[in-house]
Formats: structure tokens, sequence, C-alpha cells
């Protein structure tokens, strides 16, 4: 139906264009043009869509806009749980190896320490078992060779895990490596300011401090403390 009103249409638009020009070449006038141009419009509004097919298609577009939308929100979701729980999963075992650092952590310093108890406890068997009485010479020589022994090893467990024991002596006192108790008069060769005696050995883990040196200081007689 509506192809055939646009094709009545355009016909009655000839017919009156025809006439029209048969009435200009005639040099009459055109007592029809407004009746002519009122045609025509309504013609041309005949020929524009109806302007009820625009907002049923902007609705269709936004409706399926927003289907899309609402799946890309439904699958960021999705990937957002996952994350967190990820991150939850890590979180926890993160908190489980540093746990387990803690408790584990020196379990290879432990094993070397169990070698130095056991030479401690084989060298006071065999003084209890193989000393006689009244022979404090031979003990003695025993007890000196087994705290041999014990010091030689405690240093090499100490040298393998990093243990470095400090000797300060002559060397110029550190807030950050001595603890100072007291200051003494300096004596030839000694240097004012530095280490005098040593009264309670220091010690250094993997170059940090973890026990400070008790030490006397070197100053000049007047400034005896």
């Amino acid at each position: 139906m509506a192809v055939r009103s646009l094709w009545a249409g355009r016909l009655r638009m000839q017919c009156l264009l025809s006439s029209t020009a048969a009435w200009e070449s005639k040099g009459w006038p055109l007592l029809f043009s407004t009746a002519i141009q009122r045609t025509a419009g309504e013609d041309c509004r005949s020929e524009d869509p109806p302007d009820e097919l625009g907002p049923s298609l902007a609705e269709r577009a936004l409706r399926i806009k927003a289907v899309k939308l609402e799946k890309e929100v439904q699958d960021l979701t999705v990937r957002y749980q996952r994350a967190v729980a990820d991150c939850e999963n890590i979180r926890r075992q993160t908190q489980r190896c540093v746990e387990d650092a803690k408790i584990f952590g020196i379990q290879s310093f432990c094993k070397d320490l169990v070698e130095v108890a056991d030479i401690l406890e084989k060298t006071t068997e065999c003084i209890s078992e193989e000393s006689e009485p009244g022979d404090q010479k031979l003990t003695l020589e025993k007890v000196f060779r087994g705290l041999s022994l014990l010091e030689a090893k405690l240093k090499s467990v100490f040298a393998k895990h990093g243990l470095e024991k400090l000797t300060p002596i002559g060397d110029k006192y550190d807030p950050h490596q001595h603890e100072l108790i007291c200051h003494v008069p300096a004596g030839v060769g000694v240097q004012p300011g530095t280490v005098a005696l040593v009264r309670q050995d220091g010690y250094k883990l993997h170059g940090r401090t973890i026990r400070l040196a008790r030490v006397e200081v070197a100053v000049e007689s007047q400034r005896r403390l």
C-alpha cells in the first residue's frame, strides 16, 4: 500500500508540473500555484519515513548494548572473585612459609651444635671412666684436650653459619659495636679513643652485630673518668 501511494503521489506531481509548464508557455497566470505547492509539500511529506520507526530502532540498539554490558560485568565479576581467591591462597602460603622459617630457620645451626654437645659428652665420660683417683695431671690433660677440641668445633660451626667473633683491641671505639664500660689511661703504644681491654667478646652474624663487645677505652690521663 505504501508503494502504491508513493507512486500515485509521484504521478500527480508529474501531472501538476506538466500543466504548470503549459500554463507558463502560454503566459497565463498560475491560479493554482498555491494548491500545487501544497500538494507537492504533502507528497514530499508522504515520502518521509514514519517517525514511529526511530524510537523502536534506538530502543533495540540500547537493549543489545545493555545485554553486552551485562555480560561484560558478569565476566569481570568472575575474574575478580578468582583473583581475590588466588591472593588469599598466596597470602596463606606465604604466612605458612614465614612461620616455618621462624621455627626451622636454625635447624642447620642446631644440627651442628649437637655435634659440639657430643664432643662435650664424650669428653666428660672419658674423664670419669679412665681417670684414676689422685691422678689429677692426667685428668687435667684430658680436660684440656676435650676443651680444645670443643673450642675448635665451635669455631668451625660459627664460621659455617656466618657467626664472627669481634676482637676489637686496638680498634677505634664504635658505639654500634662496642659497649663502653669505663675509661682507662692510655698506656705506651695505645692511642686515646681506642679499645684498650675487652671484658666480653662481641659477635656478628653475617655482618650484623648481634652482641656488643664490652670494652674499656683508653683516654689521656687528664680525661680519665
